[in-house]
């Protein structure tokens, strides 16, 4: 009985898996270093991980992958503390779910128990130890605890530690033709849970009804991680989409619904969507600024082309933005995306990368007042003729219902 096939709905392809490890361990030659060291704790911004192995890190519980230039990888999670026997005897064991996977260890370290901070780090050292004046690049230091770092530098001294992070980015920014039909499957999944959200919307709703609807009509459709906000206001006041938290008011005639889908799907790669519904009928002020939200995407669209700069981009949608007297962009207003939500590029004016075909990215502007809060969210792909058509199907509009 193959055990991956029965319990995993999607397993990326060994053929996909080994594309990505040959043009890192290129990468690393051309650099000169011997081994990536990265962690993840979640798969909403821990992508490196799934990306590498193929199986996400989850719930705030680190994971580390140890990738060497020459070598398969080491998994390192949490579980039973390993003495320097048992560590001996597993050099050679496998999980069921990894390939490439050469050693998995394990100790019983947790970020809320002080105390074992550096269990995991002590792992790494023990097996990098022989290899004295080796050169080791982190990936996305971001993710790296402080305890982690400091004891691999301290235990290590005698290697070489650099930032790897650019060279892993620009290889897993760029998505390959089995990623782009998997992008396209989160994409229609979420085309389909805003439909159902559609119809359920009603007075006497509460905003969390429709998050669990959603959230359940993902799931059964292959997603395995959802960021889902949502929020409901009354006509004539902002109606941004809020956490959790937040979603315990109820629903009545006359208000506005804004929804926010975001999640991945099948395989672990991530696409988004926005719509705003109302309860009625919707203001002719709601209605003006949901066609600005509209304009202001079109004008990113437009410049979604190969080689070109975030900055541009920006540049260009705060433009636009100030010729309808609206405040221009602070926040993140588009961004790549894959196994995480938010990916390189980020189109901002500190972003260095610039845009390459089969890019995945994110556009959702605002149009916003003290009286009124429109936007669309969706997803495009970079083509060699700019923009592909919109990955989501869902109408561009305030749906009345």
């Amino acid at each position: 009985m193959d055990i991956a096939k029965e319990r995993i709905s999607v397993q990326i392809s060994t053929q996909e898996l080994e594309r990505r490890w040959k043009a890192v361990r290129a990468a690393m030659k051309e650099q000169g270093i011997d081994f990536l060291i990265m962690q993840n704790t979640n798969q909403f911004l821990g992508g490196y991980v799934k990306w590498f192995t193929d199986v996400p890190a989850f719930n705030g519980y680190p994971t580390t992958v140890i990738f060497p230039r020459e070598d398969e990888m080491t998994v390192i999670n949490i579980g039973p503390k390993m003495d320097p026997e048992s560590l001996l005897t597993d050099l050679s064991t496998k999980d069921w779910a990894l390939r490439g996977v050469k050693n998995r260890f394990t100790a019983p370290y947790f970020p809320t128990l002080h105390y074992s901070k550096t269990y995991d780090a002590e792992l790494v050292v023990r097996l990098l130890k022989p290899m004295k004046d080796c050169t080791i690049g982190f990936v996305a230091l971001g993710h790296i605890p402080a305890p982690f770092y400091n004891y691999i530098k301290t235990n290590l001294a005698a290697a070489t530690v650099t930032d790897a992070t650019d060279s892993v980015d620009t290889i897993k920014a760029v998505k390959s033709d089995e990623e782009i039909d998997l992008i396209k499957k989160t994409a229609a999944i979420q085309d389909t849970a805003m439909e159902k959200a559609l119809a359920a919307v009603k007075p006497g709703k509460k905003d969390f009804e429709i998050m669990a609807l959603v959230q359940h009509t993902v799931q059964n459709l292959g997603s395995e991680q959802q960021l889902i906000m949502a929020s409901s206001a009354p006509m004539g006041t902002p109606c941004p989409m809020l956490k959790r938290h937040f979603m315990n008011r109820e629903m009545r005639k006359g208000d506005q619904f804004t929804l926010m889908i975001e999640v991945n799907g099948p395989g672990g790669l991530y696409t988004e969507l926005g719509r705003t519904f109302v309860l009625g009928k919707a203001s002719d002020e709601l209605l003006e600024a949901c066609e600005i939200a509209k304009e202001a995407q079109k004008v990113t669209i437009d410049l979604l082309k190969p080689g070109a700069e975030p900055k541009d981009l920006l540049a260009a949608n705060n433009e636009f933005l100030r010729s309808k007297g609206l405040p221009v962009e602070k926040r993140l207003y588009a961004h790549g995306q894959g196994y995480d939500l938010v990916e390189r590029p980020a189109i901002r004016d500190d972003e260095p990368m610039k845009l390459r075909v089969n890019m995945n990215i994110t556009i959702h502007p605002i149009a916003a007042s003290k009286t009124a809060f429109a936007w669309v969210c969706d997803n495009y792909l970079v083509t060699e003729r700019g923009a592909s058509e919109c990955l989501h199907k869902t109408p561009k509009k305030i749906f009345e219902v």
